[in-house]
């Protein structure tokens, strides 16, 4: 059974850093494109962020560019995610993606697994 777990969320004032982690267990994507996304309440789900299979290519929604950074590990079968200067609009459920194939983009229907979410706190 594959499970994506995340983890490091918390409450960290403006300006302030986290790094969240998402484990992955039940198969490897060391070949697949891993992202990041978030969902604040009442809105919809939204890209952050994806990383290609061998961490070379990256790519950044607008709101976070020059302050998130996507990595990943793939002997640990993890991807990361460090959040820095964040900002009280960066609250939200941050949740991480990996699809079967090699979908590099942006729409949440291009992943087929997901972890249970981690919140993150951005207090003014």
């Amino acid at each position: 059974q594959v499970q994506l777990v995340e983890s490091g969320g918390g409450l960290v004032q403006a300006g302030g850093s986290l790094r969240l982690s998402c484990a992955a267990s039940g198969r490897t994507f060391s070949l697949s494109p891993m992202g990041w996304f978030r969902q604040a309440p009442g809105k919809e789900r939204e890209f952050v962020a994806v990383i290609s299979w061998n961490g070379g290519s990256t790519y950044y929604t607008d709101s976070v560019k020059g302050r998130f950074t996507i990595s990943r590990d793939n002997a640990k079968n993890t991807v990361y995610l460090q959040m820095n200067s964040l900002k009280p609009e960066d609250t939200a459920v941050y949740y991480c993606a990996a699809n079967r194939e090699t979908y590099y983009g942006l729409s949440t229907r291009g992943y087929d697994y997901w972890g249970q979410g981690t919140q993150v706190t951005v207090s003014s």
